[in-house]
């Protein structure tokens, strides 16, 4: 599974960056253009084995803003065209060069900031470091977010039980479908 996972997260990466380029390039020049600071915010997140990395984004907060989860950053601090980019997920558009370099898969548990160690424990506890993270997940399709430590290890510990090539497929599509369909 490993061998085909990676091929096709370089195959589908490929095509997704052929395809998404002028979507990313638009949303770069409103990020630009609507906030001062850089257009791509890189952090720290927590990756396979508890390697760290840097996750690479659409920058959506106002320059400054303190490194916290989504959940628990205040909410002023979203930009305007950072909310649209969230609400597409097209924040994530950066990611496919973590992919690229080995870091992140299309499909997988998202990454953790290294702060949340109730997460990281857990998610050690049911052997889902063992992976790679991914821009998507069965977590995120099914709408929950990291602020249930508890249910998204869980949750990320049976994906991985059930992992394989047409589930991974079911999730991208689920993860187009939900995010067109807001």
């Amino acid at each position: 599974m490993n061998g085909l996972k990676r091929a096709f997260d370089l195959v589908g990466t490929a095509l997704l960056l052929l395809v998404t380029s002028p979507i990313l390039l638009l949303c770069a020049l409103a990020v630009r253009a609507s906030s001062p600071g850089p257009v791509i915010f890189s952090q720290m997140r927590v990756g396979r084995d508890g390697a760290l990395f840097r996750c690479h984004k659409l920058r959506t907060m106002v320059q400054g803003t303190p490194s916290l989860p989504s959940h628990e950053a205040p909410a002023n601090a979203v930009t305007a065209v950072g909310r649209i980019l969230r609400r597409f997920k097209l924040d994530e558009l950066p990611q496919f060069w973590n992919v690229l370099r080995g870091e992140m898969s299309l499909v997988g548990p998202r990454p953790c900031l290294p702060t949340q160690t109730e997460l990281i424990e857990r998610r050690r506890q049911l052997g889902v470091l063992a992976a790679l993270p991914g821009i998507t997940g069965m977590a995120q399709v099914r709408g929950i977010d990291m602020s249930n430590a508890q249910l998204l290890a869980e949750t990320d510990a049976a994906y991985l039980r059930r992992a394989s090539f047409w589930l991974d497929l079911r999730i991208l599509f689920a993860t187009l479908y939900r995010n067109g369909g807001d």
